[in-house]
């Protein structure tokens, strides 16, 4: 039996465990997991389609986030596309995974989420080892940060808007900024460095915004750190300027709760610019047809394009830099002009027209311009006249 301080120790080890083993029997208040629907998506899609794993419910909160923290590298950060809510063996994950389970990144939503998730559950546990993996999370995110001002995905070293990186970190940043519950055990030198590089990143992003024949438009999905201009990733992500990532970057824009002249301006410009590049009278079908298995997904449907004067408007993922006509791209970087020219692995796994400016035209736009009191647009174009 062991006896004085090392017993006393040991005891009160063992009793925190207990605790801690009690507490993740009980079930909580759900946390918010749609962040993680990425990278479960890319998880079901491809190595858990022919899996039949159990899965926590989201009211298990505490064996959701040690769930999480098994896979936390040394770096602090995360690996990608994993069902986090999962009841899986980590060894057969690494196993699946191998050298890459090790490498972290921002793609796919990835590593914020998780920064954001254990981070409440620490408020609600009260649990140490969740406060200390947050910790080392957001420490991830800040030395991540190039010195442009943004984050790279994982495709290329650029700033990354593709999959929500840019506009995914600065949102837990501004959450930080703005003192939300769940952070409010941060150290004012950290958020000190927390708001530091929240602003060099909305500065890169307004300066990203790319501009065609004097007037400003909206974002590509990845810019270089040096020049700013749009750059390729994916053999099949082409320079262009793209219909879903700018909604993202506009929605975060209308967060700030002061925005600047530069801010105002880039959100009226890209509104201006959605109106623009909105397609009439075409409509997406999806056609049955028999399962075809390919790497990344299994499609059971194939997409078409047809005509319809009464579908309502869409847009397209990529518009060409100087024409302004949307465009397509196979995965040996063939680009081509209509969804009919893809080949079906990229048409049927990839987002090529979508609705996403949509609630934002028709929601977000007007209600922000009310909270902000409104700004008359200026003859040289909704940019006020910006670069």
């Amino acid at each position: 039996m062991l006896a004085g301080r090392g017993a006393w120790g040991s005891a009160s080890c063992l009793l925190l465990i207990l605790l801690s083993a009690d507490f993740s029997r009980t079930e909580a208040p759900p946390i918010e997991i749609s962040q993680f629907q990425d990278s479960i998506n890319h998880w079901q899609n491809k190595h858990g389609r022919d899996r039949k794993d159990q899965r926590w419910k989201p009211s298990q909160v505490v064996e959701i986030a040690d769930n999480i923290l098994q896979y936390q590298n040394p770096d602090g950060g995360w690996p990608k596309s994993i069902d986090w809510l999962a009841k899986i063996p980590a060894e057969e994950v690494r196993e699946i995974y191998r050298s890459s389970i090790h490498r972290s990144t921002l793609d796919n939503r990835n590593t914020y989420p998780q920064v954001e998730y254990i981070a409440k559950v620490y408020s609600q546990t009260g649990i140490e080892r969740f406060r200390e993996s947050a910790a080392r999370g957001l420490e991830y995110i800040l030395a991540e940060q190039r010195p442009s001002g943004g984050w790279r995905g994982s495709d290329v070293d650029a700033i990354t808007f593709n999959d929500d990186v840019m506009v995914g970190v600065m949102t837990l940043l501004l959450d930080i900024r703005e003192g939300v519950e769940h952070f409010s055990w941060l150290d004012e030198t950290r958020r000190k460095r927390v708001a530091e590089a929240l602003d060099r990143a909305v500065s890169v992003t307004l300066a990203c915004q790319i501009e065609v024949d004097g007037t400003k438009t909206a974002w590509c999905q990845q810019h270089d750190h040096q020049n700013l201009k749009p750059v390729a990733a994916r053999t099949f992500e082409l320079p262009s300027i793209c219909g879903q990532e700018s909604v993202g970057i506009v929605r975060f824009l209308m967060k700030l709760k002061d925005p600047s002249p530069e801010a105002r301006g880039a959100v009226e410009a890209a509104v201006q610019w959605f109106e623009q590049a909105a397609i009439r009278g075409l409509r997406l079908e999806r056609v049955p047809i028999p399962a075809q298995r390919f790497e990344n997904h299994t499609a059971t449907h194939d997409v078409v394009v047809v005509s319809d004067p009464a579908a309502p408007r869409m847009w397209a993922r990529y518009y060409d830099l100087e024409t302004g006509k949307p465009f397509f791209c196979n995965r040996d970087g063939r680009k081509v002009e209509s969804l009919a020219e893809v080949e079906i692995e990229r048409r049927t796994g990839y987002a090529w027209y979508g609705y996403w400016p949509e609630s934002l035209l028709r929601d977000d736009y007007p209600s922000w311009r009310e909270r902000s009191g409104g700004f008359p647009r200026t003859e040289e174009g909704p940019s006020g006249g910006l670069r």
